[in-house]
């Protein structure tokens, strides 16, 4: 008995021992003895026992059942069942259950719409207040009316820049509408990469219709097919028609709603007819997103033309146009096809020319093409692109300038009226030392130089070039120094002449005399020879007279862009080209006027 009290005991101590030890601090100093393990913790009881006052625990007893929740007020018809919540689009799913975010940006982080643009007065751009107290009617009427490409690559540069500055919106004009007028003239011009830069810069929650389509319209200009979704999942902005559906699909799939997407763009699929290569094309694009991953095919048969859904898409997703297509397209998707990052560098070349010549592609931006497509030749096929830019390289560093000149006319080809290979030649051929035996190439030469700006360098050649020759004429409007032309000059030119109509003579006579670079009687006796009549008054004329008057740079350019809309030179007539002229050498910008006069000339 004694004994099993002793047992007793002993089990005691030793519990009590190790149940200090749980609560004492382990050492953690090196060579210390380490301390026993914790034993398990006891396992609760079923059943909470209520503690006893002055227990110092309180447990408290688990509730039987919950409280029933009050639905009273709660208007239980309007509640869909399962099986219209499995009908539901994603996009109705957000709807009902306020998922849909009003705003995507914090209070905190929400930009002001006072100043918009990309481009300061520090990088080249326009003063902020250019606009402010002009008339919102006369800048709208301009902006909306330029619906169409411009003739003049330096006019096209310059309104650019224009568009894209960080401005006021005009006196009376809402700076929404405002942004949305300057985008869509941007995509009108094919600039969507600076049209999408502009629209990304007015919060999406400040959007209105007109700048929500210029928006996608920029987006899909680019192939920026994700870009437009921060627009499409605002519950401020509703759209319609069977694009935005699509892009609806899209932007939930990247969303996280893989399933959901792809069931809406199969039931829209089912609802289309003419149009189901569309759908295709977003349940691929869609496919690639999270876990939905599935195989679409893309079938062209049958479809005969080609719109900028199609031709994003397949350049998004790297899908080949049918022949039938690719060989008839347009100026739009041309000019697209330059700018297009996803393509290929002999995808984009054929663009390239297209964009280089209507100013959206500089000439640094064309050399970077030709010689990115000149570094992966060991895998590109022989084509009439690599030839180019192996030409090109050559121009830059054959050993002799005769070469190098030889090598230039290479690239340039036997099209003389593709501008774009001037444009890409421009530096290779202000690397050329003036000489008396390239006196027959200095036009062309000279021409290639000033596309890019380079009036110092083209006037190296005045000791090379003849009077009344094409150098002369592009040297005596490019020069930065001024000068006058005599009446002897003006007739070696006319005389030498052999454009059609003399269309060359008169954009010189026009150029001269925006720029003030010949007398009055010199104009009147030209003006009689040549049949043009500079002075004659229109409704244009007189607006951009006035805004020169006024010495407004901005509403300058607009007008002069509104004058210069065309598809060709032979559809700009002198007095244009003279009031342009005049009017931007007037307000400041003597530079780009004394460009876009000589190539007036280089192109008529």
């Amino acid at each position: 008995m004694k004994r099993g009290l002793l047992l007793t005991g002993a089990a005691l101590a030793l519990a009590s021992t190790m149940a200090l030890a749980q609560n004492a601090p382990e050492s953690i100093l090196p060579g210390e003895r380490p301390q026993p393990a914790p034993s398990p913790a006891p396992a609760p009881s079923p059943a909470a026992t209520p503690a006893t006052p002055g227990s110092g625990e309180v447990v408290q007893p688990v509730p039987s059942s919950a409280p029933p929740v009050d639905y009273s007020g709660v208007d239980l018809s309007d509640i869909p069942s399962v099986e219209e919540l499995e009908s539901m689009t994603s996009e109705e799913l957000d709807d009902l259950f306020g998922l849909k975010p009003r705003y995507d940006i914090p209070p905190a982080a929400r930009r002001s719409t006072e100043q918009v643009g990309v481009v300061g007065v520090d990088e080249g751009g326009l003063p902020a207040a250019s606009l402010a107290r002009q008339p919102a009617s006369i800048v709208r009427a301009a902006l909306a009316s330029t619906d169409g490409p411009l003739v003049s690559r330096w006019g096209h540069i310059l309104l650019r820049r224009t568009l894209a500055s960080r401005l006021n919106a005009p006196e009376g004009m809402d700076p929404v509408e405002f942004a949305a007028l300057r985008a869509s003239t941007l995509n009108t011009m094919g600039e969507h990469a600076v049209a999408r830069a502009l629209v990304q810069d007015v919060d999406t929650a400040n959007y209105n219709g007109a700048l929500t389509n210029a928006a996608l319209g920029a987006y899909l200009g680019t192939a920026d097919i994700v870009g437009a979704c921060p627009v499409v999942r605002l519950d401020d902005v509703d759209g319609e028609g069977l694009q935005w559906s699509m892009l609806e699909g899209i932007c939930a799939a990247y969303a996280g709603e893989t399933t959901s997407a792809q069931n809406d763009l199969r039931r829209l699929l089912n609802r289309t007819e003419e149009d189901q290569i569309d759908v295709l094309f977003a349940q691929r694009y869609a496919g690639a997103a999270g876990q939905g991953r599935r195989a679409v095919t893309i079938e062209w048969d049958g479809v005969e033309s080609m719109n900028p859904w199609r031709f994003a898409m397949a350049s998004a997703l790297g899908e080949p146009l049918p022949e039938n297509l690719s060989e008839t397209l347009g100026p739009y998707y041309l000019k697209s096809s330059a700018l297009i990052p996803a393509l290929p560098a002999r995808a984009r070349l054929r663009g390239a020319d297209v964009a280089a010549a209507s100013g959206i592609l500089s000439s640094r931006a064309m050399v970077d093409l030709y010689s990115v497509l000149y570094a992966g030749r060991e895998d590109e096929p022989e084509s009439v692109g690599l030839t180019i830019a192996t030409r090109l390289r050559d121009a830059y560093t054959d050993p002799s300038p005769a070469g190098r000149l030889a090598a230039i006319k290479d690239v340039w080809g036997n099209d003389s009226s593709n501008y774009g290979r001037q444009v890409l030649t421009a530096y290779a051929a202000a690397r050329l030392t003036p000489s008396a035996d390239f006196a027959d190439d200095a036009g062309p030469l000279i021409a290639s130089m000033l596309t890019a700006g380079l009036d110092r360098d083209a006037m190296r050649w005045s000791g090379v070039v003849e009077e009344g020759s094409v150098g002369w004429a592009l040297l005596a409007l490019a020069n930065p120094n001024g000068g006058q032309v005599s009446d002897g000059e003006l007739d070696s030119f006319q005389d030498n002449d052999d454009s059609s109509g003399q269309a060359k003579s008169r954009m010189l006579l026009a150029g001269l005399a925006g720029l003030g670079r010949t007398d009055a009687d010199n104009i009147t006796e030209y003006s009689g020879r040549l049949g043009v009549n500079l002075s004659a008054p229109t409704a244009w004329t007189r607006m951009i007279d006035k805004a020169a008057d006024a010495d407004n740079p901005a509403l300058v350019v607009m007008l002069a862009g509104l004058g210069m809309q065309g598809a060709g030179w032979e559809q700009m007539t002198a007095r244009h080209l003279y009031h342009i002229v005049s009017a931007l050498n007037r307000v400041g910008l003597e530079a780009e006027a004394r460009m876009i006069a000589a190539e007036a000339v280089a192109r008529a």
